[in-house]
């Protein structure tokens, strides 16, 4: 590869990987005033990427587009299906993914999933609400070991009692440790 080729394909991934940042800064904002991530955002996002990687890649840009959408919808849809997670915040993902591919989109939800972890453990302790939860969990896999992996009607997101985590935070870290050049 050339050295002008070489540099217009580092500065067309840092672009990307700014446009991601951006927009799950964006989608913070939302989730953490009004507990929503808009569709427009999301929808919005995932479109102008496919029209993006389409005109700066071709149809192997768009592959890898729909291919990133696809992984981040696919990595999320379980606990959304289980009550666990709001639909905005699958769609944020998903949408994250056509910007940046199946590979960087499969890192982006393994360690949004580490740090929703954490934050969640310190959202629990800070309201008190850590033993409950942990007793919460418990309940949930003998649930699921009874029942199988099915919702838990007391246990989701829109039934459960207990303080809520606004889950763009973590994926937006989740976004910034997959991206930063460490």
């Amino acid at each position: 590869m050339g050295t002008r080729r070489a540099v217009r394909v580092l500065t067309r991934m840092a672009g990307i990987h700014i446009v991601a940042i951006v927009v799950a800064v964006v989608a913070c904002v939302f989730d953490v005033r009004t507990r929503r991530i808009p569709n427009w955002l999301t929808f919005g996002t995932a479109a102008a990427a496919f029209v993006f990687r389409l005109a700066t890649g071709g149809v192997s840009g768009l592959i890898a587009s729909v291919a990133g959408w696809g992984v981040g919808a696919a990595l999320l849809i379980l606990p959304y299906a289980l009550g666990g997670m709001g639909g905005g915040d699958v769609k944020l993902v998903a949408a994250l993914g056509a910007w940046l591919g199946p590979a960087d989109t499969f890192w982006v939800a393994m360690y949004t999933g580490m740090a929703g972890s954490a934050a969640a453990v310190f959202v629990a302790t800070w309201h008190g609400y850590l033993r409950r939860a942990a007793a919460n969990v418990w309940l949930l896999l003998a649930h699921w070991r009874v029942n199988g992996v099915r919702p838990f009607p007391e246990l989701t997101l829109s039934t459960a009692r207990g303080p809520r985590l606004a889950y763009a935070v973590p994926i937006l870290v989740g976004t910034v440790v997959r991206l930063w050049p460490w």
